[in-house]
């Protein structure tokens, strides 16, 4: 009798044991299933196509800020700034020829040129007006005023160019320079001499030298007679506007000059 219990029971567990063997496999199998599944069903397929787009957007920005930093902004450079007068301008004619040709032609002419010139090397340019509120304690790297000389015929030596910086500067070192550079690069570049001679006291007295900031060196040229340089003035006005521009650089750069 115990031995056939026994043989019962034993039987009893084979069984057993075999359906749990039976149940762990088939969930094991349902589970491989599921996740082959999961595996191989991609957003698109579960999602409308417009969402699932928008999903991949969003995690491709939020991956690639994460994962690349973006570059800090350059700060741009401050330009220096330089102011060039353009002689008798919203004010006067300045001097006038039988023909009609006006001072304030030739020196806005001449200005705009030098505008140009110095804008394309780099600098602010401030195109100034004679009397413009702007010069009212004006700051720049230097300023500088765009004239020209009579019309009427004088005599064989009214030719030639002038150049004077202000008397009464509180920097006289760098007034000097400013003013020593235009005479140097102004007459290689047009062949014009120096007027020494005939620099008059509004120019070593110009207004705006009392007007601008006591720091900003300050020059006034006479850039011919308009007489007998008229044809350099009226008809090669960018030579006058190279001659004025190179003066103007050969100072900010601090460059030599032919006497160094």
């Amino acid at each position: 009798m115990g031995n056939e219990m026994g043989r019962e029971e034993r039987v009893s567990f084979a069984h057993g044991f075999r359906d749990v063997v039976r149940y762990v496999g088939v969930v094991l199998l349902v589970g491989a299933g599921m996740a082959t599944a999961f595996t191989l069903w991609t957003p698109a397929s579960v999602l409308p196509r417009s969402a699932a787009r928008q999903i991949a957007r969003a995690m491709a920005t939020r991956v690639g800020r994460s994962a690349t930093s973006m570059p800090p902004t350059a700060t741009p450079v401050a330009r220096e700034h330089i102011g060039i007068v353009a002689g008798h301008s919203e004010n006067d004619s300045g001097a006038v020829c039988p023909d009609g040709l006006t001072e304030v032609e030739v020196n806005q002419n001449v200005a705009e040129q030098v505008r140009l010139r110095l804008e394309e090397a780099g600098f602010a340019v401030d195109l100034l007006s004679e009397f413009d509120d702007r010069l009212e304690d004006y700051s720049a790297r230097a300023l500088v005023s765009i004239h020209s000389d009579s019309c009427d015929y004088i005599n064989d030596e009214a030719t030639g160019f002038k150049v004077a910086g202000s008397l009464e500067t509180q920097i006289p070192v760098e007034s000097d320079r400013l003013s020593s550079c235009l005479i140097d690069r102004y007459s290689r570049a047009t062949g014009l001499k120096f007027h020494a001679g005939s620099i008059t006291y509004d120019m070593q007295y110009y207004h705006a030298y009392r007007e601008i900031a006591p720091r900003t060196p300050a020059a006034i040229i006479e850039v011919g007679f308009m007489n007998l340089d008229r044809d350099i003035l009226v008809n090669n006005v960018g030579v006058v506007a190279d001659g004025v521009a190179d003066g103007v650089l050969c100072y900010v750069r601090n460059e030599s000059l032919g006497m160094e």
